[in-house]
Order: C-alpha cells, then sequence, then structure tokens
C-alpha cells in the first residue's frame, strides 16, 4: 500500500494509485473551474467537460484491466491520507478496489462518459452550471466505489445525490419542483438512517478505525450479538431500501427519472442507484451474518412486490421515460432477492446485475431521449413506423430493450441467472424463484410493446404533423457514439461474463464464509474460474487456505426533454 499519511506533499503514489486519485479529484476540479467562472465560454465549458468525463472512464478502464485480485479485507491501488483532522474518530481519507467494487467502479467510468457526452451536446440552457452539477456528481460516483473508510463512502454519496435534487429542479420537465422535493425527503430520510446503521455498526464492533478492513477482522473474530446484528441490520436494510427503491419505498423513483434532464437519470438510475445494494454486499451481510438471515424472508416477500407488483405497473405505462423509470426499479427486485439469499451465489450474481442493469437502464434512458427528439412526445400512443426512418436507433433500441429483458448474450442474463439458481439451491426459497419468473415474462411484454409501439406498425397522426416541421433523421455520430459505448460494453459482459466473475470469485467467496455456500467463488460455473486455475489459488493462497478447506469453513457453526 502507497501511504501518505506524513502530509499532502509527501504522497508516494504509483501510476496506478495517481489514476485512482485522479478519478476523483478532475472532475471535482473541472466542476470547480465551472461554478467559479475560470472558465466564460460555452465551448471551453464542453471541451472541459471531455476532460472531466474522460479521466474517470480512462480509470475505470485500465484499473479494471490491471486489477489483479485481493480478496478479503485487502485491496489494490490503495491511497492513504490519515491527516483528515478526524483522525481521533478512526475517520482517514483512504481509497481502493477489491473484487466487488472493480466492476462497479468501471462501469461508473463507462456509464459517467455516455451521460457527459450526452449532456455536452443536450443544447441545455445554462450548460456551464448543468455540466458543473453533472461533474460534481461523477466524482461523488467515483469516491464512493473507491472508498475504504465508510465515512467517506457515506460522504461521495451525498456529494453525487445533491446535484440530483438540484439539476431535477432546475432541468427537469413536468411537475419538477414537487418531484425535486419529494426526492429529497425520501432520499435524506434513506442516508441519514444508513448513516445511523454505519455508526451503530462502527461503535458496536468499537473498532479502531471507521473502515471496511478494521470492521472486517475485527466481526470476524468478535462478531456481535444476534440481536445486534438483527437490529442494525434493518437499520441498513431500512436506509439503503429507501435509496435503492425497495417496496414500498419505490414511489419516488419512477417520478424522479420521468421528471430528471436524460444524463442525471442516467448516472442516478445507472450508478448512484447501486449504493444500497453495494453497501448490503459489501458491507451488511458478511459483517452482519445472523441479522441478514433473520431478516432473508421479509425482504424476500418485499423484493418480490418490486419484481410482480411494479412490473404490473410497468405494463400499464405508455409514456416511455416512465416505463424505463418504473421497469429499472422492477429489476432492483432482482438485486435484493440475490441479497436475500445470503449466499455466495446470489451476491457474486447481484454484483454481475448491478453492473450490467447500469449499463442497460443508461442505454434506455438515452436511446429514449433519442426517440423523443424525433417524434416530440414520450407518450408511445403518438409515435409508430419509426424503423422505417431511423434503422441504427430501432437496432440500438432493441438492443437495449432485450437486455433489460435479460436475453442471452446481453450481461444482464447472468445475473439474474445466478439469482434464479441461489434462489433454486435452497428449498425454502424455490417459491420465490418461481413467482421472481414471472418477471421474465413481465419485461418481455413491456419491452416488446415499446419496441413494436415506437419502430413498427402505422405511423400516427400527431407523428406525421411533427414530421412535416421536423424531418427525421437517423442518429448522428455524436449520438452513436455514447450508445455504442454501452452496447459494446454490455455485449462484453454477455459473452464473455468472466470478465467480472474472475474478479468477483475469491473475494465473494471469502466474505460470505458464514453461509453455507455451494461455490467459494459464489458465481455459476459457466462464469467461475476452474479450481486448478492459477487465479484461484493465488486468491486462496493469500488467505492461507485451499480451496477446499474454504468449502468446509464456509459451512455453519445477505422529464427531460434535452
Amino acid at each position: 500500500m502507497r501511504q501518505a499519511g506524513l502530509g499532502i506533499f509527501e504522497m508516494n503514489l504509483g501510476f496506478e494509485e495517481l489514476l485512482l486519485l485522479a478519478s476523483i479529484v478532475v472532475p471535482t476540479a473541472v466542476s470547480l473551474c465551472l461554478f467559479t467562472g475560470v472558465v466564460t465560454s460555452d465551448e471551453a465549458a464542453k471541451k472541459l467537460a471531455y476532460v472531466g468525463f474522460g479521466v474517470p472512464f480512462v480509470a475505470g478502464v485500465l484499473l479494471f484491466l490491471w486489477f489483479e485480485g485481493a480478496v478479503g479485507a485487502d485491496y489494490k491501488y490503495e491511497v492513504l491520507f490519515d491527516r483528515t483532522g478526524l483522525q481521533e474518530l478512526g475517520i482517514t481519507f483512504h481509497l481502493g478496489l477489491n473484487g466487488v467494487s472493480s466492476p462497479l467502479f468501471a462501469m461508473a467510468g463507462f456509464v459517467g462518459l455516455a451521460a457527459g457526452l450526452a449532456a455536452i451536446h443536450s443544447g441545455a440552457e445554462r450548460i456551464r452550471l448543468y455540466l458543473a452539477l453533472l461533474s460534481l456528481m461523477q466524482a461523488g460516483l467515483m469516491g464512493f466505489f473507491a472508498s475504504v473508510d465508510l465515512f467517506f463512502y457515506f460522504l461521495f454519496h451525498e456529494f453525487a445525490l445533491v446535484p440530483t435534487f438540484i439539476m431535477i429542479g432546475l432541468w427537469g420537465g413536468r411537475d419538477r419542483r414537487s418531484v425535486a422535493l419529494e426526492v429529497t425527503i425520501y432520499l435524506t430520510l434513506g442516508a441519514l438512517v444508513v448513516l445511523g446503521g454505519l455508526v451503530a455498526l462502527n461503535v458496536m464492533g468499537d473498532a479502531e478505525k471507521f473502515d471496511f478492513p478494521t470492521l472486517i477482522n475485527l466481526l470476524s473474530t468478535i462478531p456481535l450479538g444476534e440481536s445486534a446484528q438483527f437490529k442494525i441490520f434493518g437499520l441498513l436494510l431500512l436506509g439503503f431500501g429507501i435509496l435503492v427503491a425497495l417496496f414500498p419505498f419505490h414511489t419516488w423513483a419512477p417520478r424522479a427519472y420521468s421528471a430528471a434532464p436524460t444524463s442525471v437519470s442516467m448516472l442516478h438510475a445507472g450508478v448512484l442507484k447501486k449504493f444500497g445494494l453495494y453497501g448490503l454486499v459489501q458491507v451488511a451481510v458478511p459483517l452482519l451474518p445472523s441479522g441478514a438471515a433473520q431478516w432473508s424472508d421479509f425482504l424476500i416477500w418485499l423484493a418480490l412486490g418490486n419484481v410482480l407488483f411494479v412490473g404490473f405497473v410497468t405494463m400499464a405505462q405508455n409514456n416511455l421515460k416512465s416505463m424505463v423509470g418504473y421497469g429499472s426499479v422492477m429489476h432492483m427486485g432482482y438485486c435484493f432477492l440475490g441479497v436475500a439469499t445470503c449466499s455466495a451465489l446470489g451476491a457474486g450474481s447481484v454484483v454481475m446485475l448491478m453492473a450490467a442493469h447500469g449499463l442497460s437502464v443508461a442505454l434506455m434512458f438515452l436511446v429514449g431521449t433519442f426517440v423523443f427528439r424525433r417524434c416530440g412526445t414520450f407518450e408511445m400512443d403518438e409515435m409508430g413506423g419509426l424503423a422505417t426512418k431511423t434503422p441504427v436507433l430501432a437496432c440500438i433500441f432493441v438492443a437495449a430493450a432485450l437486455a433489460t429483458i435479460g436475453l442471452p448474450g446481453f450481461g444482464n442474463f447472468w445475473g439474474e441467472f445466478g439469482i434464479f439458481m441461489s434462489l433454486g439451491e435452497d428449498p425454502g426459497t424455490r417459491f420465490a424463484l418461481g413467482l421472481a419468473a414471472l418477471g421474465i415474462i413481465i419485461s418481455a411484454i413491456f419491452g416488446l410493446r415499446a419496441v413494436a409501439k415506437v419502430f413498427f406498425g402505422e405511423q400516427t397522426e400527431q407523428f406525421a404533423e411533427f414530421e412535416k416541421e421536423n424531418p427525421v433523421k437517423d442518429l448522428s455520430l455524436l449520438e452513436l457514439l455514447p450508445a455504442g459505448l454501452l452496447v459494446a460494453a454490455l455485449l462484453l459482459l454477455g459473452l464473455w461474463p468472466r470478465t467480472i466473475s474472475d474478479r468477483v470469485n475469491g473475494e465473494i467467496g471469502i466474505r460470505y464464509q458464514a453461509f453455507e455456500s455451494v461455490e467459494p467463488g459464489g458465481l455459476p460455473a459457466c462464469c467461475a474460474l476452474d479450481a486448478d486455475e492459477p487465479e484461484v489459488k493465488e486468491a486462496v493462497d493469500t488467505n492461507g487456505t485451499s480451496a477446499e478447506a474454504t468449502d468446509e469453513s464456509s459451512k455453519p457453526k445477505e422529464g427531460d426533454h434535452d
């Protein structure tokens, strides 16, 4: 680990650590330049924004590709600065990546670049302020996936959350002020509950430092009592559930996504909403195994509410952007089902689905806006016949819809497949498997219906009238670039799932030893490393045990219109 504890100017950082730090510092600096008026022209602001979103993308991709594996309490590319002024409370500025955070960190870079490109060419009013807030949001997103210290993990989340409220209020669509207020109330309440749970976890554990490795090492040797675990996990589940739109706390999300500018919807639904799921997989379930097990059955029923109740509501939507928003909330139910299995297989599949869903929902919001620009409305009943005029847009929209449905060949399939497998392993959760599988049918209905209404059939009178004054053209290169970036990432995950699973494999297996697991790597055999491959041997040897020993120890003794 490269430390920086003696002072900010005495850091001895390698290139990888500097790249990790730059992914947060650069978009923050871009945001400050735009806020303070250092950049005075819109064109210069756009050029600077390319840097602000490009650096996190490059950092995410390179650090993901170079990641060689770190399991348990170990992190790669560590940056530590302990002179924060809060060191007496055990709070340090500590960055790093492990097997769970590295693929999500890369996903945040991908979605951030796509959202940034869409924002730069959106034609939004007050573009400098728009890009300043979006750059600050991007810095927060990269920061909370890179944070090892729990205080900064929470703080970076707030950095990303505050611009969301402001941008909905300033650039949102219909009812933007009331929606911004509703979102502020819900998410502030959720964040405060999460903070209470994290503080309770640290206080009850009596840890010297407020970070992941310290808590992992402490609670793995001296676990909290069952009553304390039940209460703290309940707090974290409530707070994270509100932030991720767990049923019945989901009502804020579809309205927010319908009203928000496209880039904000992409970043929030694609990345920021993964904060809660990441916290459950990385913190709550492995550190509070007894509490997770006690809440498991209750969580399964709530998650089924997302899949079925919200799924049926999604089928009833005629507004394209509302449909995408409700569909996003629906698919969060699958992730909660994976968490509720309290198994390595379920948790590993949740990480896979988080990464793929972040890409697919961002793509759906993006292509939905492309459709709006050509039809003048999000109402699907007022569209029709667009495929003959925009074949490239039609192809990308179909790809986005099929990825959302979970078609093999796209990354979403492997995440959902693994979650279904984890539900089927335990006889007690097989009933949930049958009900959750209905979600596939629901997704196919609303996804394919959208394709049919927007791109096929007869052109509606409303669309024909709009086209007379606004000739319809296919995607331009500037529109194709961000969409193509997301499609390529989804296909990569779908055709080669081990892109992610090899990194998640060892980390999840070690963290979930408190639960009975059929596979130390925690992912389906098609995605997991073979037992005799060197990568698995290295990950296991680091912890001083063999794959067979790990198996034994795992047996029990979680509105934009631009």
